[in-house]
């Protein structure tokens, strides 16, 4: 069995308390330090785990312990600087959505971490969600046939924030799940969004995603909503597929209707509409932070690419800087250009 992932954590704000409380218990880690300059964090993290080390300063933590990877939970706009002192240090590094701010970072965190030949994992909690790993077996078993488009919606009323916008705050979820499911990376972007709480802080996005294969995708996230809501609609050629993660228990529920005939129609003919069972599949759940730290570990153990890398990061980042491109231009689509 091999020795437990040496681990660190940087933030003990508002996620770092439960990726900790998951690394302290997993098997497979051994919960070295955490570091948070918050001393009313540093607290809060004794009195729920007094045999942890307590450091204040990064640099203190990277030099004085010994450590194989570092979690980072910090705000944001520090993650690209915090995630290049990590991966200099040499240590394999996770880093809680979005990766970065800008593509410009997260391409370079990307290339830091293939020159270091150090894991870099994006934090895109729901891909490790037991509900969305079935949906994707079961769109790669032909039985949903063809995806033709797919549309989300994560509204809420709150937490409204200040240095982001809502499609920054709530998306990165659903373009992480949507980017998955369909296995490509959109062309391009058009998205409309209004503020009108603050100023240039748009409350409610609706941004939809053009692919090349031709699918389609449209996210609706808002703070400024009366209903919460956590709903994913796949629909395919054979049959429809809904995700309500509000749901307590009857999670997914497959819809056996469609349209017929697909062929060219003669003259005077009608389209059929087909009407069949709906069902509940049974998914056995789990943490999905569990699953992801467990994920993480094995990678850092194994040097195996997560399923959330950097690059994966790296395109939730593009997506989410083109639909604030699309909003400034008046919902114009702007075009994602990867490079070879």
């Amino acid at each position: 069995m091999p020795d437990p992932v040496r681990v660190g954590v940087v933030g003990y704000g508002y996620w770092g308390p439960n990726l900790v409380r998951n690394l302290d218990r997993l098997p497979g880690a051994d919960l070295v330090a955490v570091c948070d300059a918050s001393p009313a964090n540093l607290e809060r993290l004794q009195a729920a785990h007094p045999d942890v080390l307590e450091i204040s300063d990064l640099d203190e933590m990277l030099a004085s312990c010994e450590l194989d990877a570092v979690v980072v939970a910090t705000p944001a706009p520090t993650h690209a600087a915090v995630a290049t002192r990590v991966l200099e240090a040499g240590l394999h590094c996770y880093v809680e959505k979005p990766l970065t701010l800008s593509s410009a970072d997260a391409e370079a965190l990307v290339a830091l971490a293939a020159s270091r030949d150090r894991v870099l994992m994006t934090g895109h909690l729901m891909v490790y969600h037991a509900a969305v790993e079935w949906i994707r077996d079961y769109l790669a078993s032909g039985e949903l046939g063809e995806v033709l488009y797919v549309y989300s919606q994560r509204l809420n009323l709150g937490k409204v924030r200040a240095d982001e916008n809502s499609f920054w705050s709530l998306a990165p979820h659903d373009v992480s799940v949507v980017l998955d499911l369909l296995g490509e990376v959109p062309s391009s972007v058009s998205a409309s969004g209004a503020a009108y709480l603050r100023e240039g802080v748009e409350d409610v996005v609706f941004a939809t995603l053009h692919f090349p294969s031709g699918k389609m995708a449209n996210i609706h996230v808002s703070w400024l909503d009366p209903h919460k809501v956590r709903r994913l609609t796949v629909v395919g050629t054979k049959k429809m597929l809904v995700f309500d993660d509000m749901e307590a228990t009857e999670k997914i529920w497959i819809y056996d209707k469609g349209v017929a005939p697909t062929d060219a129609l003669a003259y005077g003919e009608d389209l059929t509409l087909r009407f069949g069972d709906i069902t509940a599949p049974y998914v056995k759940m789990s943490e999905p932070l569990a699953a992801e730290m467990t994920h993480f570990l094995e990678c850092c153990a194994t040097g195996n690419q997560p399923r959330s890398s950097g690059v994966d990061g790296l395109r939730v980042v593009q997506v989410l800087e083109a639909a604030d491109a699309s909003i400034a231009a008046a919902g114009a689509p702007v075009e994602i250009v990867l490079e070879a």
